[in-house]
């Protein structure tokens, strides 16, 4: 018995062409809509998600192996893969995500900071992996839960504090005010002089 070799049916590879055309159409129409400015931090934003799920991978693999494979303790494995994933991490976020030639001068200042806000990330990663264990969750499953906070939560720090652009803080700062004093209902208290 002779098959007929199968061919791909050309409403399917016509609707997902038109979806592709559609997806990518609407993302460029996204990016015309957001103004110069914000279409770099769109585009920093998407630099630094890659870089995370880079050290995120690194991390994960690394604590897999560590943990799972070669039997080292929750902390060892942890401290192993955290500091080759942060390694990793600040090349891309050095040279890559918040490239900035006025970092040049101040490099042993970002690398502090950078490895203050690190050791606070670890901690907290720590801490919530030891919690999720202690309810039956394995740190192979926590690292994703802790990965969701540390995304937004690093993101803030490295932008406006561990590599910041002349002028973030102030911008910042003014944001934070803003939001504050910001009376839901109503005119905002708010004025500028």
């Amino acid at each position: 018995m002779v098959r007929a070799p199968s061919v791909p049916s050309p409403t399917l590879s016509l609707t997902s062409r038109m979806y592709d055309n559609c997806y990518t159409f609407s993302v460029s129409i996204i990016m015309l809509k957001l103004k110069s400015r914000q279409r770099k931090l769109a585009i920093q934003f998407i630099e630094y998600a890659i870089s995370g799920g880079v050290y995120f991978w690194v991390g994960y693999i690394l604590l897999d192996i560590f943990y799972y494979a070669w039997h080292w303790n929750l902390w060892w494995s942890t401290i192993a893969s955290s500091v080759i994933g942060w390694v990793v991490n600040y090349v891309l976020q050095y040279y890559w995500v918040f490239k900035n030639p006025s970092l040049a001068e101040h490099r042993t200042r970002t690398t502090g900071r950078y490895l203050v806000i690190t050791v606070v990330d670890w901690v907290i990663n720590y801490l919530i992996l030891t919690a999720l264990r202690s309810v039956g969750i394995t740190p192979a499953i926590g690292q994703f839960g802790s990965a969701a906070f540390f995304t937004v939560w690093n993101y803030l720090w490295y932008r406006f504090w561990v590599f910041p652009k002349p002028g973030d803080h102030l911008r910042l700062r003014a944001n934070l005010i803003r939001f504050f004093i910001h009376r839901p209902h109503g005119p905002s208290t708010y004025r500028r002089a």
